[in-house]
């Protein structure tokens, strides 16, 4: 699985000079978005971070924590006004080929219950519901649940 890059996107390590931008996008796409801290503290445990960038402007970003031969997707993102592009397949793909590359077995991820369209994404690249984590979310109005799906990879 590879992902194909159109001219003016890239790929890069995600910095600590990028979460002002990531802080742009983030409350405008999650009820209840990561903080700074939450962004920093992922940095400084050396997660595997990366941006998605077009024409050096950040429109999307990915974040993946490593146990073992495990790759744990933490947070996957595309702002806004570019979803529904084919961005996060193409940002979830790269995450792959990351995991791939730091020698994982398997990726797994946690999705809210209510995120159709994330769902079928990740159904669609192989994943598949293991477990139901009853609670897991914050809401609105008390506690939503999580899928939890697996890719071997």
């Amino acid at each position: 699985m590879s992902a194909v890059l159109k001219p003016n996107y890239q790929f890069r390590p995600m910095t600590e000079r990028d979460l002002d931008a990531i802080m742009e996008i983030e409350p405008h796409i999650y009820s209840h978005p990561w903080t700074r801290g939450n962004f920093a503290d992922s940095l400084k445990s050396a997660h595997s971070a990366w941006v998605l960038v077009q024409d050096a402007n950040i429109i999307g970003y990915a974040l993946m924590m490593m146990v073992l031969d495990e790759a744990h997707l933490l947070n996957l993102s595309i702002s806004q006004s570019y979803q529904k592009q084919g961005l996060g397949r193409l940002l979830l793909e790269h995450m792959i080929q990351i995991a791939q590359d730091l020698k994982a077995a398997n990726m797994f991820l946690e999705v809210r219950a209510s995120n159709i369209s994330a769902i079928a994404l990740y159904e669609n690249i192989g994943f598949n519901e293991m477990a139901v984590r009853r609670g897991y979310y914050p809401a609105h109005h008390g506690r939503e649940d999580a899928i939890l799906m697996g890719l071997a990879i």
